[in-house]
């Protein structure tokens, strides 16, 4: 994949991948209007909008899940990457303290259709917003079939990212402005801005809650459908090969082990083939440094008739160079379905609830759920009404 294993085009390459090296490729697409690309400028002053960049892997069978459809964490270390690629590139177009965008943020992303094995997924990003010291990344992932030609929207995602100095990890470097065809673009990229900004700092407030790890479980005494049943643990060493150049863990990987125990958690709710049907925002609260034990849980926290939402939480424990207690990394919340073998959705079993705490948080789930169908319908009449 670019950015980790992959290859990545030089400014001759094009959008098919050729010209660079290895499966993956990033390549620059310049868009008609809204400039020719990152060029070294004065500091401070608004450049032109960078060069979109589109990363295209072939799915191969290590990819995908027993059904053959791509695991979510996939498509979404690629997204990631496609993000950090472009967001880095940005942030090192002017002169200055050379840094690495770390990601600080997703929104809610949404699995659109799935991609299957021998398929490419094409992703491509753009920067449509920065503030002093972030960068709004956009994101469409679109597959391809490349014996029939035919492709389709699979996803579309937002990042936030930061750039970190190579000097000190713990500086955030200025982001060069780019800039706006027009006035509204920019007033809209804000307003998204301050929503993050502020959705981010509630989710900090909640981030008292733990998942206790369950010790020996047998669950052919425990009730199934309950959340105790499914509740599922991963814990990860975190190695060289899982980093950025600063020594920290790109936040794609943490992303693909967070849909692992999700997936987990879901399958063994239903008993039955799931796919992730969409992500809400996540949040990277502290960074992951190389050497460190996270600890990746997740717990149903919620079932409609044909979808089930799990909470997923990573803690991370160091133990190299500077001890400290365990801390909270990163949290999000992961939404899938159950497909029969001939990919049909299912009903999902009713989750069963048993204290307190989980009616509470099948409350709120519901809340949630409830609040993304209401969005879902305007957005579906309000196109209505502009065809």
């Amino acid at each position: 994949m670019a950015g980790s294993g992959g290859g990545v085009s030089g400014r001759g390459g094009d959008a098919s991948g050729r010209g660079g090296a290895g499966p993956s490729a990033a390549v620059p697409q310049r868009r008609c209007g809204r400039g020719a690309g990152a060029a070294m400028s004065e500091p401070g002053a608004a450049g032109p909008s960078p060069a979109a960049i589109q990363v295209s892997r072939i799915m191969r069978p290590d990819d995908a899940n027993i059904a053959g459809n791509v695991h979510g964490g996939t498509i979404l270390k690629m997204i990631e990457e496609a993000g950090a690629i472009i967001s880095t590139r940005h942030c090192n177009s002017q002169a200055g303290e050379p840094c690495v965008a770390a990601l600080a943020r997703v929104e809610r992303t949404d699995f659109l259709s799935p991609v299957c094995i021998g398929e490419v997924a094409n992703v491509s990003a753009e920067i449509t917003y920065t503030s002093r010291h972030s960068v709004e990344v956009q994101v469409n992932v679109m597959s391809e079939n490349i014996l029939t030609g035919a492709k389709k929207v699979t996803n579309k995602a937002t990042l936030w990212y930061v750039p970190l100095s190579l000097k000190n990890v713990n500086k955030v470097v200025e982001v060069p402005p780019i800039q706006y065809a027009r006035k509204e673009q920019e007033d809209e990229g804000k307003k998204r801005y301050e929503e993050q900004k502020l959705d981010r700092l509630e989710t900090k407030q909640r981030n008292g809650d733990v998942i206790l790890p369950v010790i020996n479980p047998d669950r052919q005494t425990k009730e199934p459908h309950t959340v105790g049943y499914s509740q599922s643990s991963l814990i990860h060493l975190v190695g060289p090969s899982d980093c950025t150049l600063l020594g920290f863990v790109h936040g794609g990987v943490t992303m693909k082990l967070m849909d692992e125990v999700a997936g987990i958690v879901a399958a063994r709710h239903c008993k039955t083939n799931i796919v992730t049907a969409s992500v809400d925002a996540i949040n990277f609260h502290e960074k992951i440094k190389k050497g460190c034990v996270i600890t990746v849980s997740g717990r149903m926290t919620f079932t409609s008739n044909k979808s089930m939402e799990i909470e997923v939480f990573v803690d991370a424990d160091p133990f190299v160079d500077e001890p400290r207690e365990r801390y909270r990394a990163v949290s999000a919340f992961f939404t899938y379905v159950s497909l029969s073998k001939e990919g049909k959705p299912l009903p999902v079993p009713q989750l069963l609830t048993e204290t307190e705490d989980e009616k509470r948080r099948f409350e709120e789930g519901k809340g949630r759920y409830l609040q993304t169908k209401a969005k879902r319908q305007a957005q579906m009449q309000q196109q209505a009404a502009q065809q």
